[in-house]
């Protein structure tokens, strides 16, 4: 078996689907936010890989296919935003004052404990683009020194969590202004909060598609003012 999958040009992009799909159903099935999609088919695609000993770069030949979607998919975040315009134009001040101070908090946050935890430098830089999307984070994790990977994996966790939690928190803070929601979980957890966003309602996935951008260029600033605190 590990030979049909291992010759198979699609094996990563059906390894891939599968995984998403089991976990969808199991998010449809039992309706609780610990059986998110993203995370289950992360989860299943490593178990399967461990179970069948294949390497990761005949799954990435494969599961790259999907990637190309990746450029496409973040234009249309777009599209809810442009329907929302009047809306943004009535509210850019909050908007955008509400993006920075999110800004503001994740890279106090990081900076914060960083200090508590006693970091070094090079791990301290690899922790602040945690809220921003990958490409961005990446980029700045590098020009600072940081480690890379381990950037990437952060963010995708930061992402994980916005999605599960995103719906509980705005309850419990009593957040109920569409917009205030959309700001929050775009600035603090980007594309893979904002398709919680989107669930949510239109606004909410219009304010946080912005939010990605406005943040990630306001990351990339801050981020290097914030590298020479410690």
């Amino acid at each position: 078996m590990k030979e049909f999958f291992e010759v198979s040009v699609y094996f990563g992009v059906f390894i891939s689907l599968v995984s998403y799909g089991a976990g969808t159903w199991l998010k449809k099935r039992f309706r609780l936010a610990v059986f998110n999609p993203l995370l289950l088919a992360v989860i299943l695609t490593i178990l399967f890989l461990r179970l069948l000993r294949i390497d990761y770069a005949v799954y990435h030949e494969g599961a790259k296919y999907i990637s190309f979607l990746l450029t496409p998919a973040t234009i249309c975040l777009g599209v809810p935003l442009y329907e929302q315009l009047e809306l943004l134009k009535k509210n850019y001040k909050a908007v955008f004052g509400g993006i920075f101070a999110g800004v503001l908090a994740s890279l106090c946050s990081i900076l914060a404990l960083s200090l508590l935890l006693r970091l070094d430098h090079a791990s301290y830089v690899t922790l602040l683009p945690k809220s921003i999307t990958t490409a961005i984070g990446m980029g700045v994790s590098e020009e600072l020194g940081g480690f890379v990977p381990v950037t990437v994996a952060v963010i995708i966790v930061t992402g994980v969590i916005g999605n599960m939690f995103a719906e509980t928190i705005c309850r419990i803070f009593k957040i109920h202004e569409p917009i205030a929601k959309g700001i929050a979980i775009g600035t603090s957890s980007h594309a893979i909060g904002t398709a919680k966003a989107m669930e949510m309602g239109e606004v909410e996935g219009a304010m946080s598609s912005l939010s990605i951008v406005v943040s990630g260029i306001l990351t990339v600033i801050g981020a290097n003012i914030f590298a020479g605190f410690m």
